[in-house]
């Protein structure tokens, strides 16, 4: 009898055994951990630079003038040059060289300039018209004789305060090439002018206008040249001996209206103390001369 109980219990026993041997094995759960990953931001889109040279639809060669600050005016002037201030300006092209008798040729050719008043120069009797003198900057040219060429161009003439960006930069140098006059790199009253203040240490090798470009050393900062003498240049703005105490601080356009306009770079009757690139003159729109000439800009 006990052996029957203890096989029906062992029995019983087995069976409980496959029972449980035979459940399926419970799903063990399992956590898949994804690492965090910062998104890229989106690289900022690269500006597209301005060219450095352009050529306009004329043929005429343009140089940029970066957007930015600069110091307009000198402490050591004239009280028209007085405060010195800071400008800023929008970005711009201006020509490499002085406006030649050639170039303006094809605008009188055209129809849409006048012909200069004079054909002569200083010392030349045949200038304008003369092939010989093609690369040479255009004179006896006034204010609005000027202003017409440049729009035909599709430009204007530059303002006051780009015309001084150009010439000095952001540096505040005294003239286009530095802060040390250096009668050899322009075209001023040397040994060659006949005029009292005549500087005889120095020969740049013309008694009157040089042909544009002749001064490679004495380029501005953004490689234009003749900024300093050969000829004085028309700018855009009417004179203003008080303006710099109230210019506005971007882009100045220079006085609303008034009876002269402005002159800027000396040329090459003047002497060294009046070819710094701070220095103003005013004269009459309607006063062409022999020792007047122009440059054109464009905005962007």
């Amino acid at each position: 009898m006990h052996t029957l109980k203890a096989l029906f219990v062992f029995a019983v026993l087995i069976v409980a055994f496959v029972l449980v041997a035979c459940q399926p094995a419970a799903a063990t759960a399992t956590l898949t951990v994804t690492p965090y990953i910062s998104p890229t931001p989106p690289e900022p889109p690269t500006p597209t630079p301005y060219p450095a040279v352009i050529t306009d639809p004329k043929g005429v060669e343009m140089l940029l003038v970066p957007a930015g600050e600069f110091s307009m005016g000198s402490e050591n002037g004239d009280s028209d040059e007085k405060p010195v201030h800071t400008v800023y300006l929008d970005a711009f092209y201006i020509d490499k060289y002085e406006v030649t008798n050639a170039r303006y040729a094809a605008c009188v050719g055209a129809g849409a300039c006048q012909p200069p008043k004079e054909t002569r120069s200083y010392t030349r009797t045949s200038y304008y018209g003369n092939s010989e003198y093609d690369d040479y900057p255009v004179i006896y040219v006034d204010w609005n004789m000027a202003n017409a060429y440049c729009e035909w161009r599709r430009a204007r003439l530059p303002t006051e305060a780009e015309w001084e960006k150009t010439a000095r930069g952001t540096d505040g140098r005294t003239y286009p090439w530095g802060d040390a006059f250096d009668g050899s790199i322009t075209n001023f009253c040397d040994r060659n002018c006949t005029l009292d203040w005549a500087d005889k240490d120095f020969d740049d090798g013309y008694p009157d206008t040089a042909p544009v470009g002749s001064y490679p050393d004495g380029v501005s900062p953004y490689g234009v040249f003749d900024m300093a003498g050969n000829v004085w240049e028309w700018v855009a703005d009417w004179y203003s001996g008080t303006y710099y105490a109230g210019s506005p601080y971007e882009n100045p356009p220079g006085p609303e209206a008034g009876q002269i306009r402005t002159l800027r770079g000396g040329a090459y009757n003047v002497q060294a103390s009046g070819l710094y690139s701070a220095n103003r003159y005013g004269f009459l729109p309607a006063g062409p001369g022999d020792i007047i000439g122009f440059r054109c800009s464009r905005s962007l």
